[in-house]
């Protein structure tokens, strides 16, 4: 299908728009960041909401003008008293008055003689702009507008402020905005008409003008009916993209599984502790998706320590049953190796073959390894997103288990099952993900979710402390490592920053070598993946006693019998990042600490944030709040590409509408999967007005 023809108007170049040149179009098309290699277009200037909103409305006589009011005047022009030649910092001064009292306008570095055409002596003017006092009398700095009486029409009264660019003036933009506004065309109505009513919600095009034309300060409001129609009609473009990738991946029919579930009893019974009730009913809900005909898409989220991998074991054993092979991806060498040290005594005790495939391996190692998964005989292979390359030939992927991808977007997920042709997909994260950023990131799959943590794991006592206190929490922790205990330090920058006053890995690490000698090892992101295991591994025989890390520690490594872990320079890391990295105590049956050293003064934000540490260990409840602290394009990790930004919605606002936009959207593909009718060519309308283009040839035939 190609695009509607009633949105061409929408889709032209801002060079059609009067006024733009090339200059101003290119900057413009930097500024909205438009695709690479393309313009930026009407729509996009269409799409840029404004900040806030200026109201001129009020018109009264100079004595009713209070200090910081906004106010629109009708003055008449007495003198005008330029600046002393010489003194251009002196500013150009025009006097006037109305009935009730005098006003003056002032202008700096006025030069050229405007000044005195805009407002010439004798004339009436009506000024708008904010007023302020000098020396006792009541001025305005820079009126906004100086306008004829007999054009006081063409001042706004209610006046949108947007967000600019340098070389972007309000007035250039408000021009292009209005012209963009007349552009809109009549478009079919997506939304159902109750709800239109019921929310008394206006049309689109209306909807839009309200918002950069208003009329009344309050339509432009986040919270007006404009506003939250808009927002709801992103989340439903959204939803309806991630409704459409789930059907295609449903439509590309799975395989029915059949097992008895020996297998997985067997890993089960080799397992040293006994599942928890959350962990069986996820298992249960995967193997549902197994065995039913339908290709399997399921998110397994759950908090640190909760038991992701062995439930995902069980389910790889479950696929082992039917015949098929299953493929474990994880972000690193680090916690793939982790990964498979985890898994493969399971494996063994279950009879299945288990192979690490990763980039440091010897030819004749990889090419064993590559024979093995052609043929069959390796049931589980484990690596990273290099398990995916054209070289690599799998027997029968019957199942990929992504581990800690959650910054993958939905067109990202649908390739790594392309590997095998009926291939199920788990994806696994250990950052508890708030509801409104699993429906607006993975509305696609269904989700399972572990919240208890396996039995014998113990509470984390968490504390703060300012960095003045160094010397007495070196005194504490020599103690405690001479008392047989391991413990982790975590700093934010792997060297010294010009920038940033942070003490780096390296320098901690050279200092507490003073007091630990060799007991004491570094650890960072800059290190050779073999070096990095091979101090992982000492640390692990308790070779050594304390790691110096940066925050490559954060996921997924697994040492029982590390009970202390301090983070330096809490304050700058995020509280999912917190949560994570205390995540790598308590995993033994020993009581752990977690000890947050801060620099001072902390902003308002940063002790939300480590009030918030101390007082929970509920990833759930500290994933709700880190949204709320930092919005929810950072929570989920980077701003990056494959996952959505909203333009007109305001999560913090507009959440409330995500979950009524989800159910609405599979509504309609259940009802209308193929998206025909006039009902389908307005979801289509819809889908082409936000971009998702790419969701377009996923829309099934009938």
């Amino acid at each position: 299908m190609t695009r509607p023809q009633n949105l061409l108007p929408l889709f032209r170049s801002l060079h059609t728009i009067k006024g733009v040149g090339d200059k101003l179009a290119a900057l413009l098309t930097r500024y909205f960041g438009a695709p690479d290699g393309q313009e930026a277009i009407v729509l996009d200037v269409l799409m840029h909401m404004p900040s806030g909103v200026v109201d001129r409305r009020r018109q009264v006589g100079v004595a009713e003008a209070y200090l910081n009011q906004v106010v629109t005047l009708r003055l008449h022009i007495d003198r005008h008293q330029p600046p002393p030649r010489g003194k251009p910092h002196v500013p150009h001064r025009v006097f006037a008055h109305d009935e009730t009292g005098d006003m003056q306008l002032v202008f700096f570095r006025a030069q050229g003689g405007w000044v005195e055409r805009s407002l010439p002596v004798g004339e009436e003017r009506f000024v708008s702009g904010q007023i302020g006092f000098f020396n006792g009398e009541k001025q305005i700095t820079h009126p906004d507008y100086v306008v004829e009486p007999d054009k006081f029409g063409t001042l706004p009264l209610v006046e949108p402020v947007y967000p600019l660019t340098n070389g972007l003036s309000s007035k250039a933009l408000a021009k292009l905005v209005r012209q963009a506004v007349e552009s809109v065309p009549e478009l079919p109505e997506w939304i159902a008409k109750d709800t239109l009513s019921a929310r008394r919600w206006p049309s689109f095009a209306s909807a839009m003008r309200m918002v950069h034309l208003p009329e009344d300060p309050q339509q432009a409001e986040l919270w007006s009916p404009a506003r939250q129609r808009l927002a709801y009609d992103e989340y439903l473009a959204g939803q309806i993209t991630l409704q459409l990738v789930r059907s295609s991946m449903v439509a590309a029919r799975g395989v029915a599984r059949r097992f008895t579930g020996e297998i997985a009893q067997r890993v089960a019974a080799a397992l040293p502790f006994s599942l928890t009730d959350g962990q069986h009913q996820a298992l249960k809900e995967i193997q549902a998706d197994l065995a039913a005909p339908d290709r399997m898409s399921r998110l397994l989220q759950g908090d640190v320590g909760s038991g992701k991998t062995v439930v995902a074991l069980m389910a790889m054993a479950t696929v082992a049953e039917s015949g098929a092979q299953s493929a474990l991806m994880a972000p690193t060498e680090l916690l793939a190796s982790q990964h498979f040290r985890t898994i493969q005594p399971l494996c063994e005790a279950a009879g299945l073959t288990c192979a690490l495939l990763t980039g440091k391996m010897s030819a004749p190692e990889r090419r064993s390894i590559l024979a093995g998964l052609a043929d069959g005989t390796i049931s589980i292979a484990v690596g990273t997103h290099a398990l995916f390359q054209s070289d690599i030939a799998f027997h029968d992927l019957g199942l990929t288990v992504v581990d800690e991808q959650h910054r993958f977007g939905v067109y990202q997920r649908l390739a790594l099952s392309d590997k095998g042709r009926h291939t199920d997909l788990l994806v696994m994260t250990a950052t508890p993900i708030p509801r409104t950023l699993v429906l607006t990131h993975f509305g696609d799959m269904a989700v399972s979710v572990l919240r208890e943590k396996p039995r014998g794991r113990q509470p984390i006592d968490t504390a703060a402390m300012s960095i003045g206190d160094y010397a007495r929490v070196l005194s504490r922790l020599q103690a405690r490592l001479a008392e047989g205990a391991q413990a982790y330090w975590v700093c934010p920058l792997v060297e010294e920053s010009e920038t940033l006053e942070v003490v780096s890995a390296e320098d901690r690490f050279a200092e507490l070598k003073k007091a630990f000698n060799d007991q004491v090892a570094l650890v960072h992101g800059r290190m050779s993946a073999a070096a990095k295991q091979d101090v992982m591994q000492r640390f692990k025989a308790n070779e050594i006693k304390l790691l110096v890390a940066t925050t490559v520690i954060e996921v997924g490594v697994d040492v029982p019998n590390a009970t202390i872990m301090i983070i330096e320079h809490a304050e700058r890391f995020g509280l999912a990042q917190l949560h994570q990295l205390r995540g790598r105590v308590g995993r033994g049956s020993q009581r752990s600490a977690c000890l947050l050293l801060y620099k001072d003064p902390l902003s308002e934000t940063a002790k939300a944030r480590l009030e918030t540490i101390k007082s929970t260990e509920d990833g759930f409840l500290i994933a709700e709040r880190d949204l709320e602290l930092r919005g929810q394009g950072d929570v989920l990790g980077t701003r990056q590409s494959g996952m959505p930004g909203y333009r007109l919605a305001v999560p913090d606002v507009h959440r409330h509408l995500l979950e009524f936009a989800h159910d609405e959207a599979k509504e309609l593909m259940h009802r209308n999967p193929g998206l025909t009718g006039p009902e389908g060519e307005a979801a289509r309308t819809l889908l082409y007005l936000f971009r998702k283009d790419l969701a377009i040839p996923l829309i099934r035939a009938g």
